[in-house]
């Protein structure tokens, strides 16, 4: 994973961030890697390169999530999975939105219900949703997930226990609120999914450097 954490930063800061690190790593790829980029548009994927051209030369989409929502009951398409608000979306619902609601541009999924999303993240000011993003991108779905994080001591608190957690157990993750803290945001980046991307490999196996198999964690 890569992991970048902003100081004096809100979730717009963090999102464009995230677009902006994503944007060079694929610029740089496309001036320096040409002829594996050629390798892999001649027999991984056919029109990769103009893919992830894409990805540079053209603007992102942003969406809420409840606009997400409605944007998939709205199409009439048979998911595995369910498509209501409350519910986290699934890769199913991801790709469909980035592939084929949005012609294959990367995609911003903003403002997702408090229930779904980790107690640290912020929480906005309708009481219902947090300040956390998704950046979607064909073939994979999520590439990018983060959020701007709680900087309020007695939110963090209350959310804790609206999530059952015991506050004792995070005494030092709440002193650092306690004493002292800033608006900061972040996000956490799957550099596999990023490889699988940038080359089109179809499965995200083929892009681990070091294989994973069950039985093979000896320590």
């Amino acid at each position: 994973m890569i992991e970048p954490e902003l100081a004096f930063a809100d979730l717009n800061d963090d999102m464009a961030c995230a677009t902006a690190y994503l944007q060079y790593v694929v610029k740089h790829i496309l001036e320096n890697c040409k002829e594996d980029m050629d390798f892999f548009n001649t027999w991984v994927e056919k029109g990769i390169i103009d893919r992830l051209n894409d990805v540079v030369e053209k603007n992102f989409v942003h969406l809420s999530y409840s606009d997400a929502v409605e944007l998939l009951l709205g199409s009439n398409k048979k998911f595995e999975f369910p498509v209501k608000w409350g519910l986290d979306l699934q890769s199913e619902h991801e790709r469909y939105i980035t592939e084929v609601a949005f012609g294959g541009r990367p995609v911003i999924i903003r403002d997702y219900p408090k229930e779904i999303k980790a107690f640290y993240m912020r929480q906005n000011d309708d009481g219902k949703t947090v300040a956390a993003m998704d950046l979607l991108v064909p073939r994979v779905g999520e590439l990018i997930g983060g959020s701007q994080r709680e900087e309020r001591l007695d939110h963090l608190e209350a959310r804790l226990d609206e999530q059952n957690l015991n506050k004792d157990s995070y005494w030092w993750y709440l002193d650092l609120r306690r004493y002292g803290s800033v608006p900061h945001a972040g996000f956490g980046l799957g550099f596999e999914r990023l490889v699988q991307f940038a080359t089109g490999i179809d499965n995200i196996r083929d892009a681990i450097p070091f294989p994973r198999v069950p039985g093979s964690a000896e320590f």
